[in-house]
């Protein structure tokens, strides 16, 4: 019989390691327009606040961030603001795509020097 395997996660998209990236910078400042605000800054790239709050979504179904709502804020007509943190298995993708990304990359420095347009 074959040594068992630990459960597999499903790889995660540049996108979804930006964003959990993010979230693990703002700490617990961490709702959607800083996420955003996170992202462009440290990317250069504007992105869709739609797109973080549906990817937010799908990573929390995943059960890599979990959720929580503020109070509302005191001014009038104030909004609470769903903050998210990174879940112990959050890290460990980030972990585990890192470590993916540099085996990958281990080595190809040089060929990348040598391609040609």
């Amino acid at each position: 019989m074959p040594p068992s395997r630990p459960p597999r996660l499903d790889a995660l998209g540049e996108f979804e390691q930006s964003l959990l990236l993010a979230i693990v910078h703002l700490g617990d400042g961490a709702y959607g327009v800083t996420i955003r605000r996170e992202i462009e800054h440290r990317t250069g790239h504007d992105v869709a606040l739609g797109a973080i709050y549906t990817s937010l979504g799908r990573l929390e179904r995943k059960g890599l961030v979990k959720s929580r709502f503020s109070d509302p804020l005191p001014e009038r007509g104030g909004r609470a603001r769903r903050y998210f943190t990174l879940k112990p298995s959050g890290a460990q993708a980030l972990r585990e795509s890192r470590r993916r990304l540099s085996a990958m990359w281990q080595g190809l420095e040089s060929d990348l020097r040598r391609t040609r347009s």
